[in-house]
């Protein structure tokens, strides 16, 4: 048997091992959250492997990690929300259009108030009758 010695068990490689910057990491990251690029196209460019931006998107990313599900449903609670918040604006204005009309009609009581001579809320506010006071069976109602 021939003895190898330690200097050629050592591996080389083809390829040297390199370290990238933190910098050079986070502007990946960004440009991939920003959509400039994607995980493939970054790998290639950097001559990295994939899984290796995927490591680095679970370090640096804000939005992107990994082991987190998204759960999306036909509508979810932010959406709700801002559905019922559209809603209760719509309600608003549709309350205050309503309160200006009535303001509107009140102050045109008044003017024809003034103008007539007449106090229309006071005649306004009588009962009603209830027809001629007498029902079918001949007898009155009674109050």
């Amino acid at each position: 048997m021939k003895r190898v010695s330690k200097q050629l068990k050592q591996k080389t490689s083809l390829n040297p091992k390199r370290y990238f910057s933190i910098e050079i990491k986070k502007k990946t990251v960004k440009d991939i959250e920003s959509g400039k690029c994607t995980v493939r196209e970054a790998s290639r460019e950097l001559l990295v492997s994939e899984n290796s931006i995927y490591i680095w998107l679970n370090k640096f990313s804000r939005y992107l990690k990994s082991n987190k599900r998204l759960i999306v449903e036909e509508k979810s609670e932010s959406y709700r929300s801002k559905e019922l918040e559209m809603k209760i604006k719509d309600l608003e204005a549709a309350l205050g259009r309503k309160q200006l009309e009535v303001d509107y009609l009140n102050k045109l009581i008044d003017v024809a108030e003034q103008k007539l001579n007449l106090d229309i809320k006071k005649n306004s506010a009588k009962k009603c009758s209830n027809g001629s006071g007498t029902t079918k069976g001949g007898s009155t109602p009674t109050k």
